[in-house]
């Protein structure tokens, strides 16, 4: 946990914030701004912001404020582009249309739960960053004195080794400003940015926002009721009620503003509790009213007390903004690609569950199956226990990894949608690392599996029948993981776990295992074409008795010691094992495409489960 000197240690930065990466300040204005949301079929829609004004000029630190349902995050959205869909209106950058692909290059978005990497150090995580984000014309050196002055600046010095799982909830939080400071960018959102923080961890953070916003920032935050000191570290005040804008200036005009319309601040009361009382309509819809048509629902100005500051509109400097933003490039692919792999390298190395249980489950499954069939691959007359442990096998295979994707993808996607808006890399780069990453664990599991149950299982030991085998266990965990990713892309962990299960059940009832292919309805054949656990069962079917000859049999009389009657009976051939490997393999590079396209959906949705 942090001490007290350490959370209240915000130092002024030393000059790499501003030097060799200096850019113009940036005023945020917006108009006539609607944002209109659906009520579910046939229920209509809402304006969750109705027809609001309202402008946020640089090195002043602002709060959106309200009560709960106002519209604070939604405004939030809207301007940082996070959101677009259903919304109207204007919003300008420096007198200028905003673009928002270039306005996403100078801004950033810190959401409300913090979204960081937990098994990677402070350290670590900075590093990362600061090479994804900083172009390869900076020396390592430089990069260095970067993340160490911003950790110095933030007082996250002392926790450079420290895993982020066990940081205080007021170093995580500083820990996510400090990786967005890394590319400096001019305008910053935060959505809550002291929800969990106790009260001097809440003072620390807008303290180190408002030194940030003094350096010529424009920074943006809601807070949903500070306590009057912290009410007063903020520059200005936007406040909400039911999508309009009931008051637009700075914080000392506040109780003049509410002094003017006849609703005075209390003695001794807290002017941001009072106002939020307001806002709520405890004393009376009226009051919402009035204070909306006073502020002209966030166009009137004249209590902002920045007439100087927004003189920035009327100068020839906005074309020149612009050109800046252009000027900002990302990190080329490979450079993106390489820093993926080295972050995704050290979270295998350390990761539990995807690493060590993953492992651990193929090594303690194998030597269970293999103690349950001992030896019966070379028994006439057990070819049906052989049989069913075939399957047992392809089973675990798909419902271990499907399942253990489903679980823990929805965690990963809420640091990617955050990582991915922010312009640290790009979609393909992040997909193309997951996939090289994991090759290496799911190769030498399988390997590691079918070692151990094929030589405990009596499986016959012949080299071409091994490879066959644990190439077709390979594929299957594959096509698993793909499958496991499309779900956990666009499900909850809890629709996921339903959902799961019940596509297993579905492949099963068309994979040949219990219901012969050849009784199945002929309005039902079509399942039997697209499951391709019907194709895994088969090819392994085929590597262990494709051209086998007649099996010993140590009992009286063993009815499948030749293994083609056995064949007939499941109605399977073994002469096709060749179309089942082209088959499993056109099904994997589907579902990894299918996979990126869904995943690409639902990061462009941007929907947080």
């Amino acid at each position: 946990m942090e001490s007290n000197n350490d959370a209240n240690r915000v130092c002024e930065p030393k000059g790499l914030f501003i030097k060799d990466r200096k850019q113009e300040p940036i005023e945020l204005r917006f108009s006539n701004l609607y944002y209109t949301v659906s009520l579910g079929f046939r229920k209509g829609t809402k304006d969750v912001l109705k027809n609001i004004n309202g402008i946020f000029a640089p090195n002043q630190l602002v709060a959106i404020m309200g009560p709960s349902g106002a519209g604070k995050s939604s405004l939030l959205d809207v301007l940082s582009g996070y959101n677009l869909k259903g919304v109207r209106g204007n919003v300008t950058v420096n007198g200028n249309e905003r673009r928002l692909d270039s306005f996403r290059r100078v801004s950033c978005y810190i959401q409300q739960d913090d979204r960081l990497q937990p098994l990677l150090t402070v350290n670590e995580n900075m590093h990362i960053a600061v090479n994804l984000k900083l172009t390869m014309d900076k020396s390592q050196k430089y990069k260095d004195a970067v993340v160490n002055e911003i950790l110095s600046t933030l007082g996250l010095e002392k926790t450079k080794n420290t895993r982020t799982v066990r940081l205080s909830g007021g170093q995580k939080k500083r820990l996510s400003i400090a990786l967005e400071l890394i590319n400096n960018p001019m305008v910053m959102f935060l959505d809550e940015p002291t929800t969990g923080l106790d009260s001097l961890s809440c003072s620390q953070c807008i303290s180190l926002l408002r030194l940030l916003a003094h350096q010529g920032r424009t920074i943006i935050c809601t807070i949903h009721q500070p306590s009057a000191s912290l009410f007063q570290m903020f520059d200005q005040v936007y406040i909400l009620s039911q999508g309009t804008c009931l008051y637009q200036g700075s914080t000392s005009n506040l109780i003049p503003y509410l002094s003017k319309l006849k609703l005075p601040c209390p003695m001794y009361h807290n002017p941001a509790d009072y106002v939020i009382e307001l806002a709520c309509g405890d004393h009376g819809n009226d009051k919402i009213e009035k204070m909306a048509k006073e502020i002209e629902n966030g166009k009137s100005l004249i209590w902002t007390g920045l007439s100087d500051l927004l003189a920035i509109n009327q100068t020839g400097e906005s074309q020149e903004q612009s050109k800046e933003i252009n000027n900002v490039h990302e990190t080329s692919f490979n450079n993106q690609l390489k820093c993926l792999l080295h972050r995704g390298f050290l979270k295998c190395k350390r990761d539990p569950d995807l690493t060590y249980l993953r492992l651990g489950v193929n090594v303690a499954v194998s030597i269970l199956l293999g103690t349950l069939f001992l030896q019966i691959g070379d028994d006439g007359s057990k070819i049906f226990d052989n049989y069913n442990l075939l399957f047992s096998i392809l089973m675990h295979h798909v419902g271990s990894t499907l399942m253990l994707n489903i679980i823990n993808f929805p965690a990963e996607i809420s640091i990617l949608t955050k990582e991915h808006f922010n312009r640290w890399y790009s979609l393909k780069s992040y997909y193309i690392a997951t996939n090289i990453l994991d090759i290496p664990i799911t190769t030498i599991g399988c390997l590691i599996f079918s070692v151990i149950i094929y030589l405990m299982t009596g499986q016959p030991l012949v080299w071409d029948r091994f490879y066959m085998f644990t190439f077709i266990s390979w594929l299957m965990v594959l096509i698993s993981q793909s499958l496991g990713f499309i779900i956990g892309a666009w499900f909850s962990v809890i629709n996921g776990n339903f959902v799961g299960p019940i596509i297993v059940v579905l492949l099963m009832m068309f994979s040949g295992f219990g219901v012969n292919l050849r009784d199945i309805p002929y309005l039902l054949k079509w399942g039997t074409e697209i499951s391709f656990l019907r194709y895994g069962l088969e090819a392994l079917i085929a590597a262990i008795y494709d051209k086998r000859g007649i099996l010993p049999c140590y009992e009286l009389y063993c009815h499948y010691k030749y293994p083609e009657k056995f064949l007939e009976e499941i109605a399977m051939t073994t002469d096709k094992f060749n179309k089942d490997v082209f088959v499993l393999v056109v099904t994997l590079l589907i579902t990894r495409i299918a996979a990126y396209f869904m995943l690409r959906l639902r990061v462009k949705a941007r929907v947080s489960f």
